[in-house]
């Protein structure tokens, strides 16, 4: 059985829009955390998205043939599942779009051999998942700004008990924190 984990990052006030990680992400960028998100797409047997992060990250890394950041040759080759019920087709090599029963259909996932599931951002299905139980795991990169405004990942009314299994201190004041849902 495979474990379904999310993996994202954003700043200490719960921002993670793509549009402003030029203030909170890259001005914190060292060796330690590219070694760390590598390593995490690395491990990864299947990748699931939602549409919104499919739909932004599909073009980039599907262009990509020269295993760019040492990941770019496994984002292209690992199944690769995007919940939607708008998309109509996943170009991306190894897609698959799951737009009925997404519960059921991601619990069969999880049952099938293997270590890792990831959920890459994805924010509004995280917070799906969640309620519905299916979430085992939370890894967070959480960097040392608060910017204020900007797309959340946590939306009003998520509610998760989760239990801290792991941290550390990244540099640059960047932490990593690992929660297991309770």
């Amino acid at each position: 059985m495979r474990k379904l984990i999310v993996s994202t990052w954003m700043t200490l006030d719960g921002v993670f829009d793509a549009e402003s990680m030029g203030q909170w992400f890259n001005p914190y960028d060292s060796r330690a955390r590219q070694e760390y998100i590598r390593d995490g797409i690395l491990a990864a047997d299947a990748i699931l998205f939602g549409r919104k992060t499919y739909e932004m990250l599909a073009p980039y890394w599907s262009s990509m043939k020269n295993n760019e950041m040492g990941v770019a040759a496994k984002l292209n080759s690992v199944e690769k599942y995007v919940v939607s019920t708008t998309l109509k087709t996943a170009a991306w090599e190894n897609s698959t779009i799951i737009s009925n029963n997404m519960e059921q259909e991601i619990a069969r996932l999880k049952q099938q051999p293997g270590k890792e599931i990831q959920i890459e951002g994805s924010a509004t299905l995280v917070q799906s998942l969640a309620a519905a139980g299916l979430i085992d795991e939370y890894r967070f990169l959480v960097h040392p700004v608060m910017m204020g405004n900007g797309k959340r990942f946590f939306g009003d009314g998520m509610h998760s008990g989760l239990q801290l299994v792991d941290s550390q201190q990244l540099d640059k004041g960047v932490m990593l924190l690992c929660y297991q849902s309770v």
